[in-house]
């Protein structure tokens, strides 16, 4: 049986997944930004293992729970699940917006600091086909401060850096055997999704809990694109496949987070 850490699981799509992955048999740790929020995730789930805290939008906060990551067993997956959607600009520490903290500061900063698992799962969306690889105003900082933020764009730039990490992890970690995804769970009824939400979630439910496991049509694969909806990964918009887009992306975040990818 497995570790897996699920990171935003103290509700919605993390923790349906959690639950499944507990009835499975794996030990599971989930997380939340807060005690209030860890103490319903413990209600929620009684069956994992514990609830690692970090308020994602503070680049402290989670070099903290890289750090108490390290001091667990090794896990066999860490699923970066956790995710901003729609909303104002919620400026964190160093400017940037909160989206941007929670959706590509914490997936990256956790990857380069916690212990590498055998399994990097990255939560995407078909939003990653709005987004842009343009750096030249990552956060949306500058556009902020002239008035012309917008949060959809700003999330679909998010969507598509989470995409880019499916990929770029796989390449950067191939020596360690590490497998990489990214995930597009669909647009179905959650907290962030809306009780009006069309999209299936059970079906999503199952692609999360198959790819934690590494199991059924994922047994085998690495970088790939998943979807609702379909049994075989799917292709992501061209630009995710860019390697100098990638390694843009890679050196713009070393730059911001002062965290390097490590050497493996």
């Amino acid at each position: 049986m497995a570790r897996i850490f699920i990171t935003g699981s103290s509700d919605g799509l993390g923790l349906r997944a959690a639950k499944k992955l507990v009835s499975n048999g794996h030990t599971v740790y989930l997380h939340a930004r807060n005690a209030q929020r860890a103490n319903d995730a413990r209600n929620a789930c009684p069956g994992a293992a514990d609830v690692l805290l970090a308020d994602l939008t503070s680049m402290d906060e989670t070099k903290a729970l890289a750090a108490s990551l390290s001091k667990l067993e090794p896990m066999d997956c860490i699923f970066h699940n956790a995710g901003l959607y729609l909303g104002p600009y919620r400026a964190q520490a160093e400017g940037y917006p909160a989206v941007f903290a929670v959706n590509v500061l914490a997936p990256y900063i956790l990857t380069c600091l916690a212990p590498l698992p055998k399994r990097l799962i990255y939560a995407s969306s078909d939003s990653h086909w709005g987004g842009s690889v343009n750096l030249d105003d990552f956060g949306w900082k500058d556009r902020h401060q002239q008035g012309r933020f917008r949060d959809s764009s700003a999330y679909a730039d998010t969507k598509l850096y989470n995409t880019m990490f499916g990929f770029i992890f796989a390449r950067r970690f191939a020596s360690s055997g590490v497998t990489t995804h990214s995930v597009d769970p669909g647009w179905v009824p959650t907290k962030m999704g809306g009780a009006g939400a069309p999209g299936n979630i059970q079906e999503s439910e199952r692609l999360y809990v198959m790819l934690a496991e590494g199991s059924g049509e994922a047994n085998g694969k690495n970088a790939c694109f998943w979807e609702n909806g379909k049994r075989d990964p799917v292709k992501a918009v061209k630009d995710a496949y860019d390697e100098k887009a990638q390694n843009a992306l890679l050196r713009k975040l070393e730059d911001v987070t002062a965290v390097a990818v490590p050497e493996t």
